[in-house]
């Protein structure tokens, strides 16, 4: 019985605490597209408003939103993070923004992906990783594409329309449309045939 009445109350905690375009945290996002959610419990969100989130979008829960590196930076342009409408982001994924990170529509992802527009710098062997420049480059997934589970997209990517990553892929160039890729470097093994 009492393990009855904890999942009750997470399913309320859940439903409760779930961010939406008319919830406070919700109005922080630079935009926030209507029946968009960010199902709880989430990971960090941070510099909320240079993030903007399109129409139907569902963010699942475990997902971390930055802009940024620490709170209250300021970032040089207004949209660090886009993600389109109607998009899916799985559970325990990460996008990191630093300059540009764009989303376009109908993007799914399986969990735990992670994509980012920055990169720690290693040229002077005699310096810590930490004190070394880190390089920015946008990154652009086109609409209507698919990153599958545990795949990881670095900066300067560019992964065009109705493509296919394949799970645990690692994206580092650019990816032309209606393609699959897969790899270590993420390469295209086949295209995608179009009536």
């Amino acid at each position: 019985m009492a393990g009855e009445v904890v999942q009750r109350i997470w399913e309320t905690a859940v439903e409760v605490a779930a961010i939406g375009p008319q919830s406070p945290r919700g109005r922080r996002f630079g935009s926030f597209g209507a029946d968009s959610v960010i199902c709880f419990p989430h990971n960090t969100l941070m510099n909320e408003q240079y993030v903007h989130i399109g129409t139907g979008t569902m963010i699942g829960p475990g997902v971390t939103l930055s802009a940024g590196m620490v709170p209250g930076q300021s970032c040089l342009t207004e949209r660090v993070v886009t993600i389109g409408d109607r998009c899916l982001i799985g559970r325990g994924s990460g996008i990191v923004g630093h300059l540009e990170i764009v989303i376009g529509d109908d993007v799914w992802t399986g969990h735990h992906v992670y994509l980012t527009d920055q990169n720690h710098g290693y040229l002077d062997p005699d310096l810590p990783i930490s004190k070394q420049v880190q390089p920015e480059r946008p990154v652009h997934v086109g609409d209507g594409s698919w990153l599958g589970h545990g795949c990881v997209v670095l900066p300067g990517s560019t992964i065009g329309r109705h493509v296919v990553i394949g799970a645990n892929s690692v994206v580092t160039g650019h990816i032309p449309d209606f393609s699959v890729a897969v790899g270590a470097p993420a390469r295209v093994v086949a295209t995608i045939q179009r009536d």
